[in-house]
């Protein structure tokens, strides 16, 4: 969902827990260039706000960075 979201991203995603719904990501794409690391991680979890809306993910740990 990230990846569709942020096309050029490189997605790593880590399951916290075991249970699927605790999970960590971390994100590098050339979108976040120019944005605070607020703003970064509200595109990412917007990318994934269904998930969210639906119970799927409980929480979502993001660290963010710009290529290169």
């Amino acid at each position: 969902m990230i990846e569709a979201a942020l096309p050029g991203a490189e997605v790593e995603v880590a399951d916290e827990t075991g249970g699927g719904d605790h999970l960590r990501a971390t994100v590098t794409a050339p979108q976040f260039a120019g944005l605070a690391r607020i703003d970064q991680h509200r595109l990412v979890k917007a990318a994934v706000k269904d998930r969210f809306d639906d119970g799927t993910i409980h929480a979502l740990s993001v660290k963010t960075q710009v290529p290169g």
